[in-house]
């Protein structure tokens, strides 16, 4: 992490904690001279999933925890058993992504009568015993996956009419991941408006299973077998199941031609975009995450108190049936286009200019630019 931005996530986190919340979580306290914490993962096939836990182990160490890390390779069952190793091993607090928010509750509940400080970290846990849920503003993801798309079709332009309307495609993510419901909220805001017009018509509405590339592939060549490959947009919910989307479209000579959303700003998902394949991704900084998450379950393991944002179950997620309270903050997200993805992605440093480039001619690249003393 270069100094400039270990400089830049200090000062986001230390105005998010002091001035961006209300409400306050109780002090937690952890068992005397605990150090040892436990980072519990779905799965490392997301590309996202292994650099946080490169950072947030490293960050939990520069503070002298102790880290005890798993992955579940997407087995709801083997998470539930880690968690409850780590309880057993006399972990004071867990950091969990959970593979199934709602199953994860098992293990999660047993950690918190334990004594066991639990954050449920960018994807929710259905359970009012969590001390606290931390992400980026996922129904934001899915409005701006939207515009991305509309934007890049003309929505007003004219083309699109109720006689010829645009013919979309959804594909949602993983439906045991409460955020690929907070997307799909977010991506309806923007176009129901225009289905209701009649000027798009939805053709096919699928969930990709774990946000699996391979899956979205066989259900996007489904679907343009079905649809005799008359398809104008696709809103999918994260770069993974894009590029499986776009493998299909790719043979049918559509890549490029009809636009495309994906999120996480991944190495692929932008040298997608800069391929002109990709049309819009969406910019979650996991280097401003991570910190927070970690600051977060020091404060509170040290008996502190952290400002949060008090919200009902029911409201994150879209089930009225749901009851308890989830202390919670999330932090801002942004478009990644063609037309600023050098800026936001390759400058910021969060993509390597290799990377975002790989591939493209040495002439047809922009600048690589200037790394200050210390990146």
């Amino acid at each position: 992490m270069s100094r400039k931005f270990a400089r830049f996530t200090i000062l986001l986190v230390a105005i998010a904690l002091v001035m961006g919340m209300v409400g306050t979580v109780a002090p937690y306290r952890a068992k005397a001279a605990a150090t040892k914490v436990g980072l519990s993962f779905s799965d490392f096939a997301t590309e996202r999933w292994k650099n946080e836990e490169v950072l947030m182990r490293a960050l939990f160490e520069e503070k002298g925890y102790e880290v005890i890390s798993q992955e579940a390779n997407h087995d709801v069952k083997l998470q539930n058993d880690q968690i409850d190793n780590m309880v057993a091993q006399g972990v004071a607090a867990i950091i969990v992504i959970a593979e199934d928010g709602d199953a994860i509750t098992t293990a999660v509940d047993a950690a918190a009568d334990e004594g066991v400080l639990v954050i449920a970290y960018d994807r929710l846990i259905k359970s009012p015993k969590i001390a606290a849920y931390i992400s980026f503003n996922n129904v934001e993801v899915g409005r701006q996956q939207a515009a991305g798309v509309l934007t890049a079709l003309d929505i007003e332009g004219g083309e699109w009419t109720v006689e010829n309307p645009v013919k979309l495609v959804k594909l949602g993510g993983s439906p045991t991941d409460n955020n690929a419901i907070l997307f799909r909220q977010g991506q309806d805001e923007m176009l129901q408006p225009y289905v209701d017009e009649g000027i798009i018509e939805v053709v096919a509405d699928q969930w990709v299973d774990n946000w699996d590339a391979l899956n979205a592939l066989n259900i996007m060549e489904n679907i343009l077998t079905a649809q005799n490959n008359e398809i104008d947009a696709v809103v999918a919910s994260n770069d993974g199941t894009a590029l499986g989307a776009l493998q299909a479209m790719s043979a049918q000579g559509l890549a490029g031609i009809v636009p495309i959303s994906g999120q996480d700003a991944t190495a692929d998902g932008c040298n997608s975009i800069v391929k002109g394949e990709l049309t819009v991704s969406i910019l979650k900084d996991i280097r401003n995450l991570s910190p927070l998450a970690i600051d977060l379950t020091d404060e509170l393991l040290q008996g502190g108190d952290a400002d949060l944002v008090e919200y009902t179950m029911a409201e994150l997620t879209n089930d009225d049936t749901l009851e308890g309270t989830v202390m919670a903050y999330f932090l801002p997200v942004e478009q990644v286009n063609a037309d600023n993805v050098y800026e936001l992605v390759v400058e910021s440093g969060f993509q390597s200019y290799d990377d975002v480039y790989r591939d493209i001619p040495e002439d047809e690249r922009p600048p690589e630019p200037e790394m200050s003393e210390g990146e």
